[in-house]
């Protein structure tokens, strides 16, 4: 295979980051699986990292502890899942910004302890909401904060999904729009702060050799794969409530389709970026129920908490048509499911193909398949060009190769920030662009009507396997990318 120095100069300084206000972050959920995984080691990475102002953070879930009880959940999460060593020394600056309110204190008891931590840091410092809950309590924790007369100079970060259909998005915004300016709300999709989907907007509109074949006319289809390997034994109850199509697509998907579909914005800021998203969403025709298969992994139904008969789909696959100029006719392919035989998340855009060849039939021009960009966005993310080449030797026999380059060839690897910092950090300046709108959700809840009201049958399929069987007959005369046919270059080498 052909590699592709993508490297760029090594002394390039980094873009630098304006000084941000003190902070009191106050963590709704600080004792469920998201904070315990992903935002209080990501608290520590930014505090170590040199990224956080003098902050305080209060947590706040139904568990009943105390500050020491909260302190020590904390630094366990934090030896557990955090990317660095947490030693004494580092822990001790960590804990002494912590403490811990129970929901059953009631919103006075909030107030208390965040009046205190902000007579601490003097001045005004602002508010951080991180609101890790289910979506049917947001909007009581909201009429929390409001109670607690923590709403200026606040900023609230809202966990997907928000709302289950277009009813509960609808009056999820209305019930935040009460008490918060659209300014201040940040809906999060963790994917968005991933840095290989940030690279999607570098690669289309900083290179002038791609954006002019972005359309219709070069591109047959466009694959969006998020298998995974989990099952949801320890979230039966939340996903009985959701099932892949509201966990996934209509937040994490739909987002990445629309990088990859939006038009070129005026300006790298977020409402003009916002902005070309939901033309996108605007031109999305409406799901149709035909071109969706739902599935369910066996023995999905013997987990706790999962009704005998339950309908939820733990997979599913669809086909996704925007009506614009750009993309009319360009199918988009996306699935997901839980206990698939491979972990992965891939977007891979197929060429067409040359409209007549000129080799012979036994050359191999076709026979693996048309040319395709591969964007994987995983943290150690990775991007492939496949094209025909000749083999070398007598005659005119070709090989499929590819130009790939991979992060950790730049050398930075180590600047990556987790999608969940990231994200913490942007709402902390106040940066929405990689958030989501509150006109944004209400649209791809709208598309999605026709098949939530009218789901397919929930087909089974083996853990390990790569879902229903059916799924072939969604996506051709075209073919599923994944699995590879051929892997990825040996990174060590």
């Amino acid at each position: 295979m052909a590699d592709l120095d993508l490297t760029g100069p090594r002394d390039a300084p980094p873009a630098s980051v304006a000084p941000l206000e003190a902070h009191v972050i106050v963590l709704f959920g600080a004792t469920g699986d998201l904070a315990r995984r992903k935002l209080l080691p990501g608290v520590l990475h930014l505090s170590e990292a040199g990224l956080l102002p003098e902050y305080r953070l209060v947590g706040m879930a139904t568990d009943e502890l105390d500050d020491e009880g909260f302190r020590d959940f904390a630094r366990r999460s934090c030896e557990e899942f955090a990317r660095t060593t947490v030693t004494d020394a580092t822990w001790a600056d960590v804990a002494k910004r912590l403490s811990y309110v129970p929901t059953s204190a009631g919103a006075d008891a909030l107030h208390d302890v965040v009046a205190a931590h902000e007579a601490e840091l003097g001045e005004q410092p602002r508010r951080l909401h991180y609101l890790s809950i289910p979506p049917a309590a947001a909007g009581a924790v909201v009429r929390t904060i409001a109670a607690a007369g923590l709403v200026e100079r606040s900023r609230i970060i809202m966990e997907k999904p928000f709302g289950t259909d277009l009813a509960t998005a609808k009056a999820l915004n209305a019930t935040v729009h009460e008490i918060f300016r659209e300014d201040q709300v940040f809906r999060i999709d963790h994917f968005l702060g991933k840095e290989a989907a940030q690279n999607i907007l570098a690669f289309r509109f900083a290179n002038g050799l791609f954006e002019p074949i972005w359309n219709r006319d070069h591109i047959d289809h466009v694959q969006i794969d998020v298998p995974e390997t989990l099952s949801v034994a320890d979230r039966a109850s939340f996903y009985e409530q959701t099932g892949a199509f509201r966990d996934m697509v209509v937040t994490h998907l739909f987002q990445i389709l629309a990088f990859m579909a939006m038009e070129p914005p005026t300006a790298l800021e977020p409402r003009a970026i916002g902005e070309e998203k939901n033309k996108v969403f605007r031109s999305m025709r409406p799901l149709d129920p035909r071109h969706v298969i739902r599935g369910q992994y066996e023995g999905y139904r013997h987990h706790p908490g999962v009704a005998p008969g339950s309908q939820t789909e733990t997979f599913v696959a669809l086909r996704v048509d925007i009506d614009n100029w750009r993309w009319a006719g360009v199918p988009f392919f996306l699935r997901t499911g839980k206990q698939m035989a491979e972990g992965a998340r891939i977007i891979s855009i197929a060429f067409r193909e040359p409209p007549k060849s000129m080799f012979p039939a036994d050359s191999g021009v076709g026979a693996q398949g048309p040319d395709h960009l591969t964007f994987d966005l995983a943290d150690s993310s990775k991007l492939s060009l496949s094209f025909y080449g000749k083999r070398p030797g007598p005659g005119m026999k070709l090989d499929k190769l590819s130009l790939q380059f991979a992060l950790h060839e730049t050398g930075r690897e180590s600047d990556v920030l987790e999608a969940y910092e990231r994200l913490i950090h942007d709402a902390m300046v106040g940066d929405h662009t990689l958030f989501n709108t509150a006109e944004g959700i209400e649209r791809l809840w709208e598309v999605s009507t026709p098949l939530l009201e009218n789901p397919p049958q929930v087909l089974p399929y083996w853990s390990g396997s790569w879902g229903p069987a059916t799924i072939d007959e969604l996506i051709s005369p075209r073919t599923w990318r994944l699995p590879f046919r051929r892997g990825w270059r040996n990174l060590s080498t």
